[in-house]
């Protein structure tokens, strides 16, 4: 696959670091199952692979998780 091929990733902010699916799973509180669950329904924090292991971008976790939080109050009101 050429380099024009793969899809873009964003440039990482300075200060963020690569997690693993357990490391994520610690912070997002879901079994690691889940999340490989949530890679294949295309949902949950974006990831993509390195070699044989999924990698996330601690700042995407976070944003994800902060986008969840808005959802559930906007469906509330």
């Amino acid at each position: 696959m050429s380099n024009t091929q793969r899809a873009a990733l964003p440039e990482p902010p300075q200060a963020d670091e690569l997690l693993t699916l357990q490391e994520v799973a610690v912070v997002v509180r879901v079994p690691v199952a889940t999340l490989r669950y949530w890679r294949h329904l295309g949902t949950g924090p974006r990831s993509f692979r390195i070699g044989r292991g999924v990698r996330y971008w601690r700042t995407e976790v976070f944003a994800w998780l902060h986008d969840q939080a808005n959802s559930d109050r906007q469906s509330v009101v």
